[in-house]
């Protein structure tokens, strides 16, 4: 079954499990949400079509509240020295659709297992607090802090192999 829902000035076509993201609604992650502007509800034989809303709801669980990519809106007039750049980020909600007419539980995520000894043997940085998401200064720090002498010149590489081996 699927269900044609309005939110945010658009609409969405939608069935149990699907993940849709759709503008920003005042509710916080894991809240369970109901949109009442359904347009079309069912299947087949049984499609109702609304005149302009069908007299049902539709569930969802909010996942996440974030904003999209940067959009940068840039005005330019030729010969008068007009410049405006601006940029722009639009606020959305991603929403899991739990149930179609009727609440329905949602759906347990499973967490990933931990990761076997030989994973965790082929990444020794993340055990001693050192990731090649650190900046350069920031591993220059955490060497000087555990009082680890390593050269500041060298690449970020051979700075997270001293500090490695150092522990």
């Amino acid at each position: 079954m699927y269900a044609v829902i309005e939110t945010g000035g658009k609409q969405y076509r939608v069935q149990e499990g699907d993940e849709i993201i759709v503008e920003k609604l005042a509710a916080e992650v894991g809240e369970k949400v109901s949109f009442d502007k359904v347009l079309v509800m069912g299947e087949g034989a049984d499609l109702q079509i609304g005149t302009p809303y069908v007299d049902a709801l539709v569930y969802g669980q909010v996942e996440e509240n974030g904003k999209g990519d940067k959009v940068i809106i840039y005005k330019y007039k030729a010969k008068k020295d007009y410049r405006k750049k601006q940029g722009h980020r639009q606020p959305f909600t991603k929403v899991l659709i739990t149930g179609i007419g009727e609440d329905k539980p949602a759906p347990v995520k499973v967490e990933e297992a931990p990761a076997s000894e030989a994973d965790q043997e082929a990444a020794p940085a993340e055990e001693s607090g050192v990731s090649m998401a650190m900046k350069k200064d920031e591993l220059i720090a955490y060497a000087e802090e555990h009082g680890i002498e390593v050269d500041k010149k060298a690449t970020k590489q051979v700075i997270i192999d001293t500090i490695n081996n150092a522990e």
